[in-house]
């Protein structure tokens, strides 16, 4: 490895400086691809570039700028504000209206975490072709980013780099000289390790080079790798667009009744660094959303999960939920009476308010008596089989509408058998009242 730029860190020694360098995202910059046909159109546009971390984002707005010899701006929405945008419209005025006129390209690091005003500040600037405005983003730019600014934009969707292209990025680097052979096994674990973030890689191999400049070896090797990152923890964005990507994977692998997977998606979580607490939460719902009455025990061991894990804390507490998630998977499925509360739900909202009937209504006073509350009312225990047979508890004028079908699984197949017995004796002892 050579010493006169030792100083430079490797991310800059392995930064493209054309387009046909960069590695990954070939669906946006191959051959004939969008964003390549934008490059060669000469004619910059403003876009929104969506994506995990570590992806090309910065790197790619840069070759922009370069394509166009536009003026690059860089402003991080976490750190600025409205004094940094009023500063780069000023920029970008002065840059128009110089002795050799030039065009300005403004990236927006993160921009999600500009709220909406700071956001629309962008607008009329936009508009009058001041500056070409670049957002980058990890989150999904429907919900972040304002329809008005998202209208004026193009998004291009960056995907997560492949074990190939970060093998590229380490080949890259030895051919270069900036880093020391790296071994077949400890390249596979490096990969694994960046979980397609190339910065993650990056920043790795820095490390390593580090260590291994100070301990002089020649070969990066698996077992002396292991030893310097420690244990291996994979990227996991707690707050952002793969937290819940993931979650709904987990989700749907126990509605599919799939153990492994959902044992799977869970520890995938847990090794991300997800609170525990929130897991059991999610299988709580998980219990009472897909499972319900078909499996009433599941809503049960769902809570003991949460409260053994309470107890235990990690790594111990996460034995049961993972115990849990399992049931969950094998346990028969029902969203009967999800779609029965969503169903009564959009039913209310679609009705006016209507009056409790005189005898559903309690009587605790003399007045109320007076005025016949609980008249007429039938006590469903003096009744034969303490069921109050034809007994009305709806308000008046509501045609009785069935939310509640019972699915023929589980618990549900006795509670539909019991359900269309009551039905019929209700029917029955209608009719007969008629």
């Amino acid at each position: 490895m050579a010493h006169s730029d030792a100083h430079i860190p490797l991310a800059e020694k392995l930064r493209p400086r054309q387009l046909s360098e960069v590695i990954g995202q070939q669906h946006i910059l191959g051959e004939g691809m969008a964003l390549r046909v934008a490059f060669e159109s000469g004619q910059p546009h403003s876009c929104i570039f969506w994506g995990p971390p570590g992806v090309g984002k910065t790197t790619i707005a840069r070759l922009m700028a370069n394509a166009f010899d536009a003026q690059f701006i860089s402003i991080s929405a976490v750190l600025g504000g409205v004094k940094e945008i009023r500063e780069t419209v000023e920029m970008a005025q002065n840059a128009r209206q110089g002795l050799q006129p030039q065009r300005t390209l403004v990236f927006v690091d993160e921009v999600h975490r500009f709220n909406r005003s700071q956001q629309d500040a962008f607008l009329p600037h936009v508009e009058s072709g001041l500056f070409t405005f670049i957002g980058a983003t990890t989150e999904n730019p429907s919900f972040e980013v304002n329809s008005a600014l998202l209208s004026r934009a193009a998004v291009y969707v960056l995907q997560a780099l492949s074990a190939d292209d970060l093998l590229q990025i380490i080949q890259k680097a030895q051919r270069i000289q900036a880093i020391v052979h790296v071994a077949k096994d400890a390249e596979q674990r490096l990969i694994a390790y960046a979980d397609g973030d190339a910065r993650r890689l990056l920043n790795t191999l820095e490390t390593l080079m580090v260590a291994a400049h100070q301990e002089k070896r020649q070969t990066v090797e698996d077992d002396w790798l292991l030893k310097v990152l420690g244990e291996r923890m994979r990227r996991y964005d707690k707050g952002g667009e793969q937290f819940y990507d993931t979650i709904s994977a987990l989700h749907k692998s126990v509605r599919g009744s799939d153990p492994d997977a959902s044992l799977y998606w869970l520890v995938r979580m847990l090794d991300g660094g997800a609170d525990p607490l929130y897991m059991a939460r999610r299988m709580v719902r998980m219990a009472s959303e897909d499972i319900g009455l078909a499996d009433p025990r599941a809503l049960r061991l769902a809570l003991d999960a949460a409260e053994v894990y309470e107890r235990l804390g990690s790594p111990e507490g996460e034995l049961a939920l993972a115990q849990c998630v399992v049931y969950l998977a094998m346990a028969p499925k029902s969203n009967a009476v999800y779609k029965a509360y969503n169903e009564v739900k959009k039913f209310i909202k679609g009705q006016g308010t209507h009056p409790v009937p005189l005898h559903l209504r309690n009587a605790p006073t003399a007045l109320m008596k007076d005025l016949d509350c609980g008249i007429a009312y039938r006590y469903a225990h003096d009744e034969p089989e303490a069921f109050a047979a034809g007994e009305n508890y709806w308000p008046d004028g509501i045609t009785l509408p069935h939310f509640y079908q019972p699915v023929n699984r589980g618990l549900e197949i006795k509670i539909s058998e019991k359900l269309s017995q009551l039905r019929e004796i209700n029917s029955k002892a209608r009719k007969n009242r008629l």
